[in-house]
Formats: C-alpha cells, structure tokens, sequence
C-alpha cells in the first residue's frame, strides 16, 4: 500500500492506483473528458490537471501513478487557472449550439465548462468545421464537435472488441472516421452514445424526440436475451422514448446491446389492444372481453385434456406462467413446453439447463469451449465478458460448430457434436488444453440443445465435462447458454411435458399437423411454425400483432414487458424483475389476470385477486424465485437420458440478430439495421 497526502488529507491506496483514482477515493473531484474507468488511459484532454509538489509542471492525474510520500494539490489557484486554459483550448472550435444540441441536459461538456470554464473566449479564429460521418442507423454523428478523446476508438477497440474507429491525419486536422466505408458492424455500438462526452456521437432515432428533463425514468431488465442486462427506461407519457443501461457489475456492467437498445419503437407498432375473435368469413372482427373468454371456455371445455396443447413464448415472466400451470394443472392437460425451438432434453436438474458459472467468473477461466452457439448473438454481454478475458491473454478458445466472427481467436475443432466424444478419446489436440486448463468451461447453445439428437448432444456434453475435470470444489464450468427471457424460469416452474403421455413443442405441432390436437393456447409463443397447426382451434393471448396472432382464432391483448412488473431468471439463476413503466394500450390485461378470469369462466376458478396473490403463492411453491439478485451454486447430480448423436452439423440458430422476436420484428430502426447491415457482414463473412 502507498501512502500520501491529497489536499492536506492522508490517504492510503493500492500501488499502480492513479493520482485521480485515490482523488475519487476521498471524494474529490477531478475533471475529466478522456478518461474512462473500463478504458485504457489516454491521457489526451488534459482536463484532470492537478499540481504535485515537486514536478515541473502540472500533472494529468489520470495517467499519474501514486508514489509514496507524494503531495497532491488539487483546488489552488493556478489549477483552477489551468483547467480554465483546456475549456478554452477545448472550445475553441466547439458549435455554440447548445441549446438545439441532442446532448443538452445530460452533456459532460456543458457540465464542465460550467463548473470549471471561464465565461469569455479570447479566440477569434474562424472555427474549423469537420464533416459529419455515416455510422449507419443507429448513431448520429456531428463530428464538430468532436473533441478528440478516443473514448469511442478504445471502446471499439477493448470493450465491442470490432475496432471500426481509428484517428486520421495529425494536428488540427485530426478526424475520428470509420476505417471503413458504411455502417459499424458491431452489435455493442450503441455503447457510443454513452461514451462520448460531448454531442459528437449521438442516439439517431432518439434524436431531437425529447429532453432528458421530461422523460420518467423507470429501473428495468432487458427481456430481449436471457442474460437479464440491467436497463433503464425513460418514458413521456405513455410512450418509451429511449433505454439506456445501468450499472450491475456482475452481468451488463454499464453496456448493453443495440437490440435492448433500439428496439424500444416496436413496442408502440403493430400492438393488440382490443380482444379478437375469429368470425365465419375467416377474418378476425373486435370482441369484448365477456365474449372472447366465454368463446374460449365454450370451445375448450368439451375438450379431452389429452387433446389440448399450450407453448409459452421467450418472453413470459413467471408469474403468467405460474398462473397458466396451475390452470391447467386443474384441467389435467399434460402437454405444455416452454421452449418453443423444439428443444427436447434432461431438466430435472438445474444445472443441466443453465449457466452454472457467473457471467462475472468468466474472468477466471483459461479454457473455454464453445458448442454449437454464437455468443455475439445469442448474448452480446456474454460475449463482451469472454473477450475481455481473451484481451487480457491467457484465454485458449475453441469451436464447435459453425465458423463465426465472435471479435477473438479461437480454434475451430469442428462442426457437429461427435467431435466431442473424439475429444474424450484424445483425438484432437485441444483435448491437452482442455487437460491441462485450471478453470475449464463449456458453453453449450440452446440451438444445440433443439436437435432431433438433443439427449444425446446433452448427454455426450456431461460426459464431456466430466472427463475434463470441468467440474470441481469452488468451479463448475458446465454452461447452458439459454437465448430466450423466459426459458430459465419456466423450467424453474416446471413448465414441460408432465407425466408418460406430455407432449413437448415439436409434437404438439406433429399432432396439430396430424389432426390429433383440437386446442392450442399460445402465451406469448410466435417463433413456431404455424403453417403446421392444420384445424386446430388457436388461442393467442400476446402483445404483438405478430405470427401467433395471425394465425389465432381468438386473441387476448396482454401487454409487454415494458407495461407489467415481472419477474424473470436469467441464464445463470438470478432472479429478477421488470418494472412497469408505461400502461397496456386500451383493453389489454395482464397475463396472469387473464388467466385468472379464464379459469372463473372454466369453471375452475383460481384465488389470485392481486399480483402480489401471485407471487406470494409461487415463492411458496419454488422459494428461490424470492431471493432477488442472488446467484445460488446448482449441485453437480447425474442427469441426461439415452440417445445417439447425429453427424449433422451444429446449425445457426440466429441469423438475424436485429429481429428474433415480435417486438424487433415490428421496429423500424431494427429494420433499418437489417437493411444496411446484415448484407455487409454476410459479404464480409463470405470472403
């Protein structure tokens, strides 16, 4: 530890701590434009300024080491005269445009120079005038205003890891670019916005629609992954205007990505707000609610249990499904799934079906194999994690499956999932890495799970940890990489085939194609085949006018995520829960309430008055679910069942990472970045 002295007060820090860090200890503060906590230090603005006995010259904090016995001065006279001559210096060619500038209210810039600027300039000089720049959809740039703090090329460079900006020419004729022509590929670029402290780089489709002041900020979770990143909306009346991050160091830290991001538009497009009913003509007319439940009810009853099927969507909170098992518990209907890719495997362990190591232990892992998944799409903040491991070194990769961009090396074994059991039998050489690593981890996707061959790819995985060592006293490093909000906490409940004759999704769809199914209930479920479901009688209770709605014969509005509190679990346990930020268009209800009355109009009334009654009753029942913001370590006990492994090869379950759901598929921005995005990188990737 090193000991000086800040402002007359004495001060103890860690050796390698900067002179601005151990200022931030002692609650000083010290300007600053470059610096960034998460980015390597530039060093380039000169706004941190500090005096420090004995040196020559003023000193940049952020790039000053703390030396024993040193003396910091950071509030004398000449300080603050210094940092009065970078504003300056800073401004000079800065557009006096603050008032109509999309950074106003919330602009480092303006804070600053407020708080440590002077209230004249002596410039004269025309100020010099830097072409604005295509980043594509998402960010909009006025480059000058730029003030040249690469803030945006490190975070490119070490956070998204796709360094797509760079720093042309020298001097005054220094401009931040693209390093190549259209817009950035990566799906983290949004992060941009956060990053600049000045307009530069600013929210396109958020541009000049509010004022940081009038927006209602309400604390949430993103439900567009399974990773549970934490967010926050901003809302004006009853419209989400923008979502921006918020700090939880040990799954998002301060990112998210651009589809949590953008997104946001499709939640006020193509939405259902009045119950439907499909008429004689074929066509779907507007019904109230008496009608559309008493239709349900009439059309379900006579129904044998045997002969009804129900699928929950990828993004259901708990308590909607909570509600809807125990409504059919009462029915007697064995077949429901929560996994709408068809996925057929062992979940009656926990840990058989989730990430058993924290996002933020993947810091501590050398070896990492991948298996049929593509964490840049299928969780953008997963993948950020493991490539910051990767940048420090010391990080061995490998691939099964198809050949991918994840932003890092790795070595790609192969494509299907016998290439695992010839890592068992020593077959390849990354079997030795595997051997030799301290903290090994598998991650196994979703997609590789939602094969005909599924037991098989789950069960040769097990074998697959086990004779590595993968799993050990303090590290377990079996992952299921889930991709959808709700699948974690549907298996929690339970949400799967029940008994000896359930049918999981890809036969409920069989048999509906067959004519051996007469009901359907789809909770929010659009990422199925409906072109398989024949005669069967649709039931769609959603938020979206989208693949399940088009294809009901009775539809009940419910609102979206960003309308209910919910909880969800995220893909290693943590159990979390949206807040209501806005209202349901119209006559929409929330799920569970709709459930509830459902089950009145069955006959089979439940007791829930309140969605506290919810959720009061589903803690009893599974008491993890209470215990918010808590990560619990699973036992490690057999699990899998029989079966072979095919030799088809590990397939792209998410080719289009902008719209994987009903709310992306209806936002015009994630339909922009389709359009201008998507063929770039498929050109890229086929060179």
């Amino acid at each position: 530890m090193i000991k000086l002295t800040i402002n007359g007060m004495r001060v103890e820090v860690e050796e390698g701590t900067s002179v601005l860090q151990a200022c931030e200890k002692l609650g000083i503060e010290i300007p600053r434009f470059c610096y960034h906590d998460r980015l390597t230090v530039a060093g380039n603005c000169r706004m941190c300024l500090v005096e420090v006995d004995k040196a020559p010259k003023p000193v940049a904090s952020c790039a000053m080491p703390c030396s024993e016995g040193m003396v910091v001065h950071t509030d004398t006279p000449a300080v603050k005269q210094e940092r009065q001559g970078v504003m300056e210096l800073l401004l000079i060619n800065h557009p006096l445009d603050c008032p109509v500038c999309d950074q106003g209210g919330e602009c480092d810039l303006q804070d600053q120079a407020f708080a440590y600027g002077k209230d004249r300039c002596r410039c004269t000089e025309a100020r010099r005038l830097v072409s604005d720049k295509d980043l594509g959809p998402l960010i909009k740039t006025v480059m000058t205003r730029c003030i040249h703090c690469t803030r945006c090329i490190r975070f490119m460079d070490e956070i998204a890891g796709s360094p797509e900006l760079g720093g042309f020419h020298r001097g005054e004729k220094l401009e931040i670019a693209p390093l190549f022509e259209g817009p950035l590929h990566s799906e983290l670029s949004g992060n941009l916005v956060d990053v600049c402290p000045v307009g530069a780089l600013t929210s396109k489709p958020y541009a000049f629609r509010a004022r940081p002041w009038e927006l209602t900020k309400t604390e949430s979770i993103d439900v567009m992954d399974a990773v549970g990143s934490n967010i926050r909306v901003d809302s004006r009346g009853n419209e989400v205007m923008r979502i921006v991050p918020r700090l939880h160091e040990d799954i998002n830290e301060e990112w998210i990505g651009d589809k949590t991001r953008f997104a946001y538009d499709g939640l006020r497009l193509q939405r259902l707000d009045t119950p439907y009913l499909r008429g004689e003509d074929g066509h779907l007319h507007a019904a109230s609610w008496d009608e559309a439940l008493s239709t349900v009810a009439l059309r379900v009853k006579p129904v044998a249990p045997s002969r009804i099927g129900v699928i929950a969507g990828d993004q259901v909170d708990c308590e909607s499904m909570f509600v809807l098992g125990q409504l059919l518990d009462e029915m007697a209907v064995m077949s429901r799934d929560c996994r709408q890719d068809g996925a057929d495997y062992d979940v009656s362990v926990r840990a058989a079906y989730m990430m058993n190591t924290p996002i933020a232990d993947i810091k501590k892992a050398d070896v990492i194999l991948l298996v049929g998944v593509n964490p840049r799409h299928e969780a953008t903040m997963v993948n950020a994690r493991i490539y910051k491991r990767w940048r420090r070194g010391g990080l061995a990769v490998g691939m099964i499956g198809q050949a991918v961009d994840l932003g890092y090396a790795y070595d790609h074994i192969g494509y299907s999932p016998v290439v695992m059991r010839d890592l068992i039998e020593g077959k390849h050489d990354f079997a030795g890495t595997l051997k030799a690593a301290r903290n090994p981890m598998i991650i196994l996707g979703a997609g590789a799970l939602a094969r005909m061959d599924s037991c098989g790819v789950q069960a040769i995985a097990r074998d697959l940890a086990t004779h590595f060592g993968v799993i050990r006293d303090g590290w377990n490093g079996f992952n299921v990489l889930q991709n959808a909000a709700a699948r974690v906490g549907g298996l929690d409940l339970g949400f799967v085939p029940q008994g000896q004759y359930g049918m999981n999704t890809r036969s409920i769809l069989a048999a509906a194609q067959a004519g051996r199914l007469d009901v359907l209930y789809l909770l929010g479920a659009d990422e199925i085949d409906t072109a398989r479901l024949g005669k069967t009688f649709v039931i769609y209770q959603g938020h979206h006018g989208d693949k399940g709605a088009s294809r009901a014969d009775v539809i009940l509005p419910s609102p979206a995520w960003s309308e209910k509190d919910g909880t969800y679990v995220n893909v290693e346990g943590r159990v979390q829960r949206t807040r209501r930020a806005v209202s349901p268009p119209r006559e929409a209800r929330e799920d569970w309430a709709i459930l509830t009355a459902l089950s009145q109009s069955m006959g089979r009334p439940l007791p829930y008055k309140t969605l506290e009654d919810v959720r009061d009753a589903m803690i009893a029942k599974h008491p993890h679910l209470g215990k918010l913001d808590e990560v619990s370590a699973n036992p490690w006990v057999p699990f899998g069942c029989a079966g072979t492994l095919s030799l088809q090869a590990f397939g792209v379950t998410m080719p289009n990472y902008y719209m994987t759901d009903p709310i992306s598929r209806a936002s015009q921005t994630m339909a922009a970045c389709t359009a201008a995005i998507l063929p770039l990188v498929a050109a890229k990737e086929g060179q």
